[in-house]
């Protein structure tokens, strides 16, 4: 037979120790008898980074471990295939074994390579049995999962720490990760291409090489996961469509009690002690990119400039700023597919009128709108419509920030801080987030009036 070599493409029914036998105790014993074992290539003699050494590692080190693999495969089963996968960025990035890295670092003389090849493929089971352990400490009835959602929280919380402990974050570590919470999830009978699925969901793309995830975010990916698990009518996790979360919050949007909205201290302009906003852009923005920083603040002057002249908020407007927020060689165009967000447990239809309907619900955040409301909500109001109508395929929270930023700029309001507005997310089924964001933008306001805010460098 010939078998797939790169082990992350392994499925739990793969790998279950369960399923294959094995002795570590005559492991040595059979890798030596293996036929590659007779074959080990004799390494060139070179200083460290000889390009002889390298070309040696690519033309004969990698076919003979390949040909190892497939040895190793053929007498207990493809599972053994991740013996090769190595910490950071060894024959297979971000794996889990420590006695093996590659061609070029490992294969030395034969009796000291076959060592190794026979310490990687113990610790490669060694692992695999102490993920099977963890498997059975929390066993998943999914008729049962909506009550225990602490449980099941711990569970992956605890299998992404075991991951991170054993990969040591290093490149292409997730990828394992990803893998093992699905193997997780198959083990208690979800299908594979689901769990998967739910898997990629919780993450969204958190995790990254070189970097260990932070508390918060393993928390967050723990409790998506388990929410992701509870089914909406009692059977397995659902793989049809998610509901139409835009239409959601138009519904949540005609009951939330918006005239029960802080008025911000009182009416009239507010001159900051320092621009919060463009503060926040600098140190918030810049850390993370350089470019990202620089497109919002031109879309900050500019909806500033817009703000003077007393423009209408539509959807051209918000284009107009999004061109520098992306910088996109054209204005970036209304979506025309369905959105998603917050990993992907949250969707926003499309249909004809989506955009007239935008527009119809921005016009209401003017100060003379048919209903009068306190300027904390109007500016809540239409930050929430421009994160559900979702309307650029990219930079929907960035837009957000700056459609608030402008209504209150076109009544003479400004900010010395912004983090309340650009550190949370919200629930577009959720009427007490709206209310909510306002509080939040009445705080910042409330301390920028009395000169208390933190903010200003």
């Amino acid at each position: 037979m010939i078998v797939e070599l790169a082990p992350l493409f392994l499925t739990w029914a793969d790998v279950d120790p369960a399923r294959h036998t094995f002795d570590s105790a005559s492991a040595s014993q059979v890798v030596r008898s293996l036929g590659p074992a007779q074959r080990v290539p004799s390494r060139p003699e070179g200083p460290e980074g000889d390009p002889a050494t390298n070309d040696w590692s690519w033309s004969e080190g990698k076919p003979w471990a390949d040909a190892m693999s497939q040895a190793l495969a053929e007498h207990y089963g493809r599972w053994t295939v991740g013996w090769r996968w190595a910490h950071d960025e060894g024959d297979f990035d971000g794996g889990p074994v420590g006695n093996w890295c590659c061609p070029k670092d490992s294969i030395t003389t034969p009796e000291e390579t076959l060592g190794r090849v026979t310490a990687a493929l113990c610790e490669w089971r060694e692992w695999l049995e102490s993920l099977a352990g963890w498997f059975e400490e929390y066993p998943l009835a999914l008729a049962d999962v909506a009550d225990q959602r602490t449980l099941w929280e711990h569970a992956a919380r605890n299998l992404i720490l075991q991951v991170t402990d054993r990969t040591g974050c290093g490149s292409g570590w997730y990828g394992h990760c990803r893998q093992v919470l699905t193997w997780f999830l198959s083990r208690w009978d979800v299908a594979p291409e689901l769990a998967e699925d739910l898997v990629e969901r919780a993450i969204g793309g958190r995790f990254h090489s070189w970097i260990a995830p932070e508390p918060e975010t393993v928390d967050d990916v723990a409790e998506r996961l388990a929410l992701s698990l509870r089914p909406a009518d009692g059977g397995t996790p659902s793989t049809g469509p998610t509901p139409d979360h835009l239409e959601r919050w138009l519904e949540v949007r005609e009951t939330v009690s918006w005239q029960e909205a802080p008025d911000g201290g009182g009416d009239g302009p507010v001159t900051p002690a320092c621009d919060g906003a463009a503060e926040d852009i600098r140190t918030f923005d810049g850390a993370l990119d350089p470019d990202r920083a620089n497109g919002l603040l031109a879309a900050l002057e500019l909806l500033r400039a817009d703000a003077a002249r007393g423009a209408s908020l539509d959807f051209e407007l918000l284009q107009r700023w999004q061109h520098h927020v992306l910088g996109t060689p054209q204005p970036p165009p209304f979506r025309d597919q369905p959105a998603f967000a917050k990993a992907g447990r949250e969707r926003y239809g499309i249909g004809p009128d989506t955009r007239a309907r935008l527009d119809a619900c921005l016009a209401e955040s003017a100060k003379d709108a048919p209903r009068p409301l306190p300027l904390t909500a109007r500016a809540a109001r239409a930050y929430l419509d421009v994160c559900f109508f979702h309307p650029f395929d990219d930079g929907n929270a960035r837009s957000a920030f700056l459609t608030l930023v402008f209504v209150l700029a076109r009544e003479g309001v400004a900010l010395d801080g912004v983090s309340l507005l650009r550190r949370v997310t919200f629930q577009a089924d959720e009427p007490a987030d709206a209310l909510i964001l306002t509080r939040y933008i009445d705080s910042h306001l409330a301390e920028t009036r009395h000169g208390t805010a933190t903010r200003c460098p």
